[in-house]
């Protein structure tokens, strides 16, 4: 059997299995990019939206691996994971005072509206949509608000701007997780002024508290006095109603004998040199019966001592 080889120009005889080598070296490495084009994988938290030939299709992948077209179809990865957008914030407030602040924005697109987001906004979302809208939230809100009531009331604020970014991005499936003010910055002078109220708060503060606590004093002090003069009018009744009871009970157990007898006791011995009317130089009247005695011994003794 006759073999044909093939030669090089040169004559040197050609190597057909290192040609098939290579070939199939060719074949297998462009086998492995269609494979490699032929899945995707869309990592947790994302939405892979499906573009065929660049356009935007109307179904997205979910998290996870997935089959596509390769060479036809492409996934773009978009997040939907909370995210951070801080900015800082110029704008008036409703007394014409000029308030800079520091805010924070936490927000993530909806899974559903990714695929549409995608097609009207593009990646850079935060840029074209956030951005602006929370400027523009946050001038509105401000501007209904006095400074004062930005510091006292910062979280009314908040609040409100927040309700304004929903109302305005929810459309374009962004959900506010929380908006958050994180300082307010005013004028040298208002500073100046707030410090001069707050100063002069404290001191009229100061100063009806020292009044209230003269007050309450004073109260306590008249109180006491009005307590101590009951209690002193108490006593004084109370001791003339003793004394009133004593003089009853004593004028009670007063008799003529025992006047007689006291002013008996009591008596000298020595009889007045003057005396008038029938008391026969006696102080006083005494009935020899109420003594308990008889009335004609005496008499006649005194009788038988003028016969003599």
């Amino acid at each position: 059997m006759t073999n044909f080889r093939e030669y090089n120009r040169d004559g040197t005889p050609k190597n057909v299995h290192k040609g098939k080598l290579i070939a199939f070296v060719i074949a297998a490495v462009l086998l492995l990019i269609v494979l490699v084009n032929s899945f995707t994988i869309v990592p947790a938290g994302n939405t892979g939206v499906v573009l065929t030939l660049g356009k935007v299709s109307s179904t997205s992948y979910s998290e996870g691996f997935h089959l596509r077209i390769p060479f036809i179809q492409q996934v773009e990865h978009m997040s939907n994971k909370i995210q951070v957008y801080s900015t800082p914030a110029s704008a008036v407030s409703k007394d014409l005072q000029t308030v800079s602040s520091n805010i924070a924005v936490n927000y993530k697109l909806v899974s559903d509206k990714t695929a549409d987001m995608y097609r009207t906004v593009g990646v850079d979302y935060q840029t074209v949509l956030i951005a602006p809208v929370v400027q523009e939230c946050m001038k509105s809100a401000t501007a209904k608000y006095t400074a004062e009531q930005m510091i006292t009331d910062r979280a009314s604020v908040g609040d409100e701007v927040k309700a304004a970014l929903d109302e305005k991005l929810n459309s374009y499936g962004i959900y506010i997780e929380k908006f958050n003010i994180v300082n307010f910055d005013f004028s040298a002078e208002f500073n100046s002024a707030i410090e001069a109220k707050q100063v002069a708060e404290q001191n009229l503060l100061k100063t009806e508290t020292e009044q209230k606590q003269a007050i309450t004093i004073a109260e306590a002090e008249a109180e006491k006095k009005v307590i101590q003069a009951e209690a002193n009018a108490n006593a004084i009744l109370a001791e003339a109603e003793a004394q009133a009871e004593a003089n009853r009970l004593l004028e009670e157990s007063l008799s003529d004998k025992v006047i007689a007898y006291e002013q008996i006791s009591k008596w000298d011995g020595v009889m007045p040199k003057v005396v008038a009317g029938e008391s026969n130089g006696m102080l006083i009247n005494i009935d020899p019966e109420d003594l308990g005695g008889s009335s004609s011994a005496p008499a006649q003794t005194a009788a038988d001592e003028s016969a003599e």
